[in-house]
């Protein structure tokens, strides 16, 4: 059954009858050795082997893995107390026996979490207590299982809103702001050695900057270990301004802890609506205007998207010393979540390798940039 399952699966995704991928000289990851780790979301058919394809690319260009989706807590532990490893399991030893420097995502997060997480039996909020020692355990048993293997968690993911103000998630709403600090403390708890980081998406808006950096601060003067921030690079074509995204780079590595870029992507398609940035829940009717390349994408949009992406990388490259890791979310342009996001149904461009798996020129172009 789970045969046939992966079969479907990989016919979904795009990767039976296509032409074999063929590997160049050179690699993004040998390229980037001295420069930071380069690193790739992976999903399902390509931890289990059935994505061949995916798999050459994350093996050729990449020597960091995400989990994109099995380490949430949705996907582990979907009733109390009966936690699913099978597929975290795999991720693991793919990671392993590829030398892969493996990154957890995510450990506490309002989104993809189960909803008995929160309620009692009655449907009620639970107490502030039973929710601490639910998260308490979960991380526990999440971390304690890795420990050793996984190199950093992705501990709290998209606490803060675009005006610095806190989400009113459930988890801030039954703890309050000790949620962040209590998630760090258990982390650590469970993995001494484990780097930890905070993550959330549009870090270049003031308000999210000034805020992370006051958390980062605050959590560091308690004595709580935090190691890094990761800064989602869900971007288009001109969001965000890069000037905007170099600050808050700086103004994070400046607090001490490391900068990783994260869940990077780039969208050529029009926003249906203003100021959701990467909000999972945004949805909006799909409408055939929000989805003007659905037969291929014209020469002048796809040398737009290269320049984008090579603008930056050249940013990255820039701050190379601040920078420890850089990862796609994604590993061509067919498994990509910006095609089903916000708006079901449409054709995106979001990555560096397209649908037949094959490196877009920019690839070549950020080889050529790191040797510079």
């Amino acid at each position: 059954m789970k045969k046939n399952l992966f079969l479907l699966l990989a016919v979904f995704f795009g990767v039976v009858g296509c032409k074999n991928q063929q590997p160049s000289a050179e690699s993004l990851k040998d390229a980037l050795t001295d420069k930071f780790y380069i690193g790739v979301a992976i999903n399902a058919p390509q931890i289990t082997g059935v994505d061949t394809n995916s798999v050459a690319l994350i093996k050729q260009h990449f020597n960091s893995i995400t989990a994109e989706n099995c380490m949430k807590s949705g996907e582990l532990q979907p009733e109390e107390g009966q936690f699913y490893f099978d597929l975290a399991d795999q991720f693991i030893k793919f990671g392993e026996e590829n030398n892969m420097y493996i990154i957890g995502h995510t450990l506490v997060w309002h989104s993809q979490a189960p909803g008995w997480f929160f309620t009692d039996k009655d449907g009620k909020d639970v107490s502030r207590e039973v929710l601490i020692e639910r998260m308490k355990n979960h991380i526990y048993t999440v971390v304690g299982r890795y420990k050793g293997k996984v190199k950093g968690w992705d501990v709290v993911n998209e606490a803060i809103e675009d005006d610095g103000s806190w989400r009113k998630t459930k988890f801030y709403n039954i703890i309050g702001e000790d949620y962040i600090k209590l998630a760090f403390q258990f982390a650590h708890e469970a993995d001494p050695d484990a780097d930890l980081y905070y993550n959330d998406y549009s870090m270049a808006h003031e308000g999210r900057r000034n805020t992370v950096v006051k958390m980062v601060n605050d959590l560091k003067s308690q004595g709580v270990r935090i190691d890094g921030v990761g800064m989602q690079g869900h971007m288009d074509l001109v969001f965000p301004d890069l000037d905007d995204f170099e600050e808050s780079l700086l103004a994070f590595a400046e607090t001490g802890v490391k900068v990783m870029i994260t869940e990077l992507d780039v969208t050529v398609l029009p926003r249906p609506g203003r100021n959701f940035g990467a909000e999972i829940s945004a949805d909006f009717d799909y409408r055939q205007h929000l989805n003007p390349y659905a037969e291929g994408l014209p020469d002048s949009v796809s040398v737009a998207l290269n320049d984008r992406y090579l603008d930056i990388f050249k940013l990255f490259l820039k701050h190379s010393d601040k920078i420890e890791r850089v990862t796609l979310w994604g590993v061509h342009d067919g498994q990509s979540w910006r095609n089903g996001w916000p708006v079901r149904g449409r054709t995106d461009y979001a990555l560096i390798f397209d649908r037949d798996f094959q490196p877009k020129p920019v690839v070549e172009s950020i080889i050529e940039e790191a040797k510079k």
